[in-house]
């Protein structure tokens, strides 16, 4: 009988480039391949350990000179909603969620380009087209679903949200919404759902994304309750935002080698990185 032996992810380092968070910062990415039969297990452990999926890749900031972005989940049990966040529930009690296998639509193509527009006009995405939109949705190695929020008053999508479906959580890997609803705080309702979903699901996080402290496209994320950040290689309660300073020296960051020799990889392989 023939055995063969799991081979173990290769990591790589992207080249530095302008950081879109904060102003005068550049910004590098550790990276794998997320493919193959293990690619829900690999995604599942590395999203504990901050990683994010984009399509078929799993990345985490590496940058050589600040450490400001950290991964966010939030501990359901330990969620409660504050009083504006109540308010945005009764702001939104006439939308209605449909979860869907992620498949991509026209329609909401037409939403994530008003979006984009409007809130990301100069960002990395600004110039994806409908077949990248669609290669964005569709190419998951792993289960993922569209979560879409239509108005139930005018029968419109509104909003959406790629969300994949964790072992331990749901991560929400992109969310688009009607700049027209900014007034309802769209983007916080979702989040708030999502969080709804999971405690119906048993479902322990929810994860968000990075929290960037002294970004302001990231500054919301601090406002929900229960939050916890990866740093220092672990995960820990968001006290006081102002203890995560955004500047950092340069030394304080570990080499590339030794970032990927901490990485806890499915079945203990041994990771390699590649600079």
């Amino acid at each position: 009988m023939r055995h063969t032996l799991p081979i173990a992810p290769q990591f790589y380092v992207t080249a530095p480039q302008p950081c879109p968070y904060l102003e005068g910062r550049m910004e590098r990415k550790l990276f794998t391949a997320l493919q193959g039969d293990t690619a829900s297990r690999l995604n599942d452990s590395l999203s504990k350990q901050g990683f994010r999926r984009s399509q078929n890749v799993l990345y985490r900031p590496s940058c050589s000179d600040c450490a400001a972005c950290l991964s966010a989940r939030i501990d359901v049990s330990k969620f409660t909603l504050s009083r504006s966040q109540k308010r945005v529930l009764k702001k939104n009690v006439h939308l209605a969620r449909r979860a869907t296998s992620p498949w991509a639509t026209e329609e909401q193509y037409e939403l994530f380009r008003i979006y984009l527009d409007s809130r990301h006009a100069n960002g990395g995405m600004a110039d994806m087209d409908v077949f990248e939109f669609a290669a964005m949705v569709e190419e998951t190695p792993v289960k993922s679903r569209i979560v879409e929020y239509a108005d139930t008053q005018k029968g419109e999508l509104i909003g959406a949200c790629l969300t994949d479906v964790l072992d331990d959580g749901l991560s929400m890997v992109y969310s688009f919404f009607d700049p027209d609803y900014a007034q309802d705080s769209l983007g916080t309702y979702m989040v708030l759902d999502h969080v709804e979903i999971a405690r119906e699901a048993g479902l322990p996080y929810v994860y968000l994304g990075y929290w960037v402290p002294g970004s302001d496209k990231m500054g919301y994320k601090a406002r929900f309750s229960g939050l916890e950040v990866y740093a220092g290689n672990r995960w820990q309660v968001l006290r006081d935002p102002r203890d995560f300073d955004a500047t950092r020296h340069p030394l304080s960051n570990d080499p590339i080698a030794e970032q990927v020799a901490n990485i806890s990889l499915p079945g203990a392989e041994p990771a390699s990185g590649n600079e």
